[in-house]
């Protein structure tokens, strides 16, 4: 019954104190989204009014897509469209070797993850540098992001502080995070200054003004961009939002699911490219479009990657970002790795309790429980439902279906209180992994019921 999830799972439990510190601090940053979230009277209506306007982008996608490149291109950028990661590889590598780059600069970019751009660049001979702290310490430890809005969420301070010894001769054991962050700073503001060529992702894409919409806490995204001449930005297909009017709604709602802050530090807004310089923009679908044919799973492309779902999920929380197999980890990175390859990726769904929670916190309504729930159904079609569960499945169907066996089994389940722990609790069970039995009542819920009904009625009988 195991799976990669549960496996990998399992592994990163093993340090309890890690996973401790790892659930509190989410919860801490779950708490901040619920105490912003209550300072705003119209909250749920903004909750509403969001998922209002996706559905409707979504939908539009030919019209406000074409739209923002016209008004893109009369900005004095230049429009690409990629169908897949390898023609969004290929045509930022056409961009970058056309002008002889050998040092790029990126903000953080999870489009760029999803299409392994930066081993691909790499594999080039074109050096990429991460601006984002989290990122950068993570590219430095050869580490993938283990949450999509703080990626080294798992990596302590005294870890950054040897990494920085080793990386930027920091300091020996002064793990102290203003100085860290005054070294990186130090270490950055050079291949700032020396870097051939900048490049975006895109929170938002307003089809109205053909605007870029970067949201940042350190400022990064400005700073790269402020000195090449040469800038790049990409965005998904579904980051498209009709006008600035319908870009206030989601700005109010970001940060404060995603961090508890009322708005992120920067909201940087790119347009137009430098004096003498060139912006090109990469519109990606990467199976987007697929997406619009599953409707029970149209919500997907809601998503405007706050990370509320991970902070919440209780399942995520304990286990880390590296138990899933999709590169977007938690809740939405369960849906997402199903909608793009279910063969591939349904080993994830079992890493949910369903209790819901992140649909109750998402901003933008997207129903991701009830979707993974969905998702579970289609196990046996593909040829990847667990035998072991599937054999249980039926044995409770046929229990539930036959209520004279399911009575007789309620009478005799006390029975199993005095067996001993090696017959309940062995290498045939997999369930009781982790878990222990209640103790069964010596009087089921159903016998109490009838008895106390049959008793009801006498009295009554005797009263008239």
């Amino acid at each position: 019954m195991s799976t990669k999830h549960s496996i990998a799972a399992e592994a990163f439990l093993k340090d309890q104190r890690q996973v401790a510190w790892h659930n509190e601090t989410l919860w801490m940053v779950r708490a901040k989204r619920d105490k912003m979230s209550r300072e705003v009277p119209e909250w749920e209506d903004l909750r509403r009014k969001a998922c209002e306007l996706k559905l409707y982008s979504n939908s539009h996608l030919d019209e406000l897509l074409t739209q923002f490149e016209q008004k893109a291109t009369a900005n004095g950028a230049i429009v690409h469209w990629a169908k897949d990661a390898a023609e969004y590889r290929s045509i930022v590598y056409d961009i970058l070797s056309s002008h002889h780059v050998k040092r790029f600069v990126k903000s953080k970019s999870m489009l760029a993850e999803e299409c392994e751009l930066n081993p691909y660049l790499l594999s080039k001979g074109i050096d990429v540098v991460e601006t984002d702290l989290g990122e950068r310490i993570l590219q430095l430890m050869h580490l993938p992001p283990a949450h999509i809005v703080l990626p080294a969420i798992h990596i302590k301070r005294q870890q950054v502080a040897e990494l920085f010894q080793k990386e930027m001769d920091a300091e020996p054991g002064n793990c102290d995070p203003t100085y860290l962050t005054h070294v990186a700073r130090r270490n950055l503001r050079h291949i700032f200054l020396n870097a051939e060529a900048a490049m975006t992702g895109a929170n938002f894409a307003v089809a109205s003004t053909g605007d870029i919409v970067v949201c940042t806490n350190e400022g990064n995204a400005d700073m790269g961009t402020s000195c090449p001449k040469l800038n790049i930005a990409a965005f998904g297909l579904e980051k498209i939002v009709p006008d600035l009017d319908a870009l206030a709604v989601f700005t109010r709602l970001l940060a404060r699911s995603g961090t508890g802050q009322p708005a992120t530090t920067y909201t940087s807004h790119y347009r137009h490219p430098r004096k003498g310089g060139e912006y090109h923009i990469i519109i990606v679908d990467n199976g987007r479009t697929d997406i619009l044919t599953h409707p029970d799973h149209i919500r997907t492309l809601n998503c405007i990657r706050c990370g509320a779902c991970m902070n919440t999920c209780p399942v995520y929380r304990r286990s880390g970002g590296y138990s899933y197999t999709y590169f977007v980890p938690g809740p939405i990175g369960i849906n997402l790795g199903m909608a793009h390859d279910p063969m591939k990726y349904s080993d994830n769904l079992s890493a949910c309790s369903l209790c819901l929670s992140c649909s109750s916190v998402c901003p933008v309504m997207v129903d991701l429980g009830e979707q993974i729930y969905r998702w579970r159904q289609t196990l046996d079609g593909i040829g990847k439902a667990n035998p072991v569960k599937k054999a249980m499945s039926g044995g409770m169907k046929t229990l539930m279906e036959h209520p004279s066996l399911f009575n007789t089994a309620l009478r005799f389940a006390p029975w199993v209180n005095s067996l001993p722990r090696f017959l309940k609790y062995n290498r045939l069970d997999e369930w009781g992994k982790g878990r222990e039995l209640p103790r069964f009542a010596n009087e089921s819920f159903n016998e109490m019921w009838k008895k106390h009904k049959v008793q009801g009625e006498q009295g009554k009988e005797e009263s008239k």
